[in-house]
């Protein structure tokens, strides 16, 4: 292989499958570090969520709101009751979960009085 500029068939394809090894090589590499990290970020978010405190919080008495004889005391963070008409209990949870991300507040801030499935006739 003296001259690069007219190869042969075999020397061309010994090129060619070296450097299809070099590329798959550095891919596999790239992958190995990334899986590295990954597994790196997991075990510190474990390790933080197990160190971190766990806050109480105080609710004063008259912050749940009561109704009648027979109203029922939710649990603290709870916004009330919700209703569903045409919707399945897990489809209003997507619902629920991604109008809270998308303004970027906590779901219990955000009151829900009912979701109701619109269908479009064509």
């Amino acid at each position: 292989m003296n001259d690069l500029v007219n190869l042969s068939l075999g020397d061309g394809a010994g090129i060619a499958v070296l450097g299809y090894l070099v590329v798959f090589l550095g891919i596999v590499m790239l992958m190995l570090v990334v899986m590295l990290m990954s597994r790196i970020m997991i075990v510190s978010k474990a390790k933080a969520a197990k160190t971190a405190p766990v806050k109480a919080v105080d609710i004063p008495a008259d912050a749940i709101p009561l109704t009648g004889p027979q109203a029922a005391i939710t649990a603290p963070g709870t916004a009330g009751e919700l209703k569903l008409y045409d919707t399945e209990p897990r489809d209003a949870a997507m619902i629920m979960a991604i109008l809270a991300d998308s303004l970027g507040k906590p779901l219990n801030e955000l009151r829900f009085l009912s979701i109701r499935e619109i269908k479009e006739e064509y």
